[in-house]
């Protein structure tokens, strides 16, 4: 497993994601500046700070993202679309949107397909449909995913995190379905190296997770116990 911890650039897979309802604007600058020094592709916020993290990262190689209609994804699809269009206009180039699961349930199809396809198309972005696998059965997870994939969704999130966290067996599934024609964003209680490892692993190819620098971290502290062991057998074999 060394060799793999090792080969995985771990950083290039992080959306740092900060949604805590509570969040003050002196942390959208601690997740601005974080996300600048590792090399993190996003810095996810509510649309409430994405003026302050686009200020914050103007220029530089982090975007922005945030979340549309979240967690619940029960908002009308006029407000939706209004929440996307001005996450957009202000410089927001990916935006995780929550599906509207009580129409998914009952059959409407085509009204979870326009519904995102309407933001693809008024926003041009990157669009992460959130799919809450923990409120899905395996077949509404296929469905999902199909109709999501038709409506133009660049990734398939698997969750917001409210529900619980996140299953590798989820990952799985979704990648048995997309192949390799869109992206799988796990999102949802991802705490440790090993775990993030296991997802991207499993499949997915952006993580939505709070504790990217911590897990490089825990990455940087297994390199260096690793290379102390490596020096010490050499020394032996002296």
């Amino acid at each position: 497993m060394v060799a793999t911890y090792a080969e995985i650039d771990i950083a290039s897979f992080i959306d740092h994601t900060l949604l805590n309802p509570a969040t003050t604007q002196e942390q959208v600058d601690q997740w601005c500046a974080e996300a600048e020094r590792f090399g993190f592709p996003t810095v996810c916020v509510y649309p409430a700070h994405v003026p302050r993290a686009i200020d914050r990262l103007h220029q530089k190689r982090p975007q922005v993202s945030t979340v549309i209609g979240f967690p619940s994804g029960a908002t009308t699809s006029i407000v939706k679309q209004y929440e996307a269009a001005e996450a957009a206009e202000l410089g927001v180039t990916e935006l995780d949107v929550m599906i509207n699961h009580g129409w998914l349930k009952v059959g409407k199809l085509d009204e979870v397909h326009q519904e995102l396809a309407a933001i693809v198309e008024t926003t041009g972005q990157q669009v992460k449909a959130i799919l809450e696998t923990h409120l899905l059965t395996d077949d509404e997870k296929r469905l999902a995913a199909e109709v999501c994939m038709d409506a133009g969704a660049t990734f398939l999130q698997t969750n917001t995190g409210w529900y619980g966290a996140v299953q590798v067996e989820d990952v799985r599934l979704l990648k048995s379905i997309v192949k390799d024609r869109i992206g799988i964003k796990a999102a949802g209680g991802i705490l440790s190296l090993p775990q993030a490892i296991e997802l991207i692993l499993a499949g997915a190819t952006r993580l939505g997770t709070s504790k990217g620098p911590s897990m490089l971290r825990q990455r940087d502290s297994r390199e260096r116990d690793t290379l102390e062991g490596v020096d010490q057998h050499e020394s032996q074999l002296e």
